[in-house]
């Protein structure tokens, strides 16, 4: 299966792990992006990650079904 590029420029110093997901469309919703951390099918930088709001910063990994999101730094910070 391919992977999915994408890349998602932060609006501040981090945003939340499920915030993330709905953000970029890999969640319908918080309440299905929650969901998906809960099961542990969302890693941070290769580690799974079960925090529903990890803090995610610039420089960071996340992966979820066949899509790997880089987060970028925001411009204006």
């Amino acid at each position: 299966m391919a992977t999915e590029n994408i890349s998602f420029e932060l609006r501040g110093e981090f945003i939340p792990l499920d915030s993330l997901l709905k953000a970029i469309g890999l969640a319908e919703s918080g309440g299905r992006a929650r969901m998906l951390v809960s099961e542990g099918q969302v890693q941070v930088d290769g580690q799974t990650e079960t925090r529903k709001t990890a803090k995610i910063r610039a420089g960071q990994v996340v992966t979820l079904a066949g899509a790997r999101v880089e987060v970028l730094a925001d411009p204006n910070l």
